[in-house]
């Protein structure tokens, strides 16, 4: 985490990928800590809001930036988004320790990878299991 503590968070998205809609949908029933803005990466929205941003990287890579200006990216941005959440800021504190941070690194991966095959699976079940919740990182059980 940066030592500047954001206000406002947007945090920018795959629209057209099943489990990035997931968790945009799981972080808005959240309670909010610091107010996140969900804007669809690459959309027009996101352009007019973010001027200076490589919108092109927004759309491989989630992407949040704070309304002081900083920028994270990869697991610092699944990160920053649990940091937001009243349930999961100490959580998210945790995993930004240098010595855990690997394990954030692994379930963005893992995310990813998830991600990979849900946004290139043609025919086959994967966005629709998603969309389901079968692939919920954040599922409680």
């Amino acid at each position: 985490m940066a030592a500047a503590r954001p206000t406002r968070l947007t945090v920018l998205y795959d629209a057209g990928c099943p489990l990035c809609s997931r968790f945009r949908d799981w972080l808005i029933g959240q309670l909010q800590l610091v107010p996140l803005d969900l804007v669809p990466a690459g959309s027009a929205e996101a352009k007019l809001r973010l001027p200076g941003l490589d919108h092109r990287r927004s759309l491989e890579e989630i992407t949040v930036v704070g309304d002081d200006g900083s920028v994270w990216t990869k697991e610092n941005a699944w990160v920053v988004c649990l940091w937001a959440t009243a349930k999961h800021r100490a959580l998210a504190e945790r995993l930004a320790q240098p010595a855990l941070l690997p394990l954030a690194r692994a379930a963005a991966y893992t995310a990813a990878g998830l991600r990979s095959l849900t946004t290139t699976a043609t025919g086959g079940d994967y966005a629709d299991d998603c969309a389901a919740g079968a692939c919920d990182p954040l599922a409680e059980g």
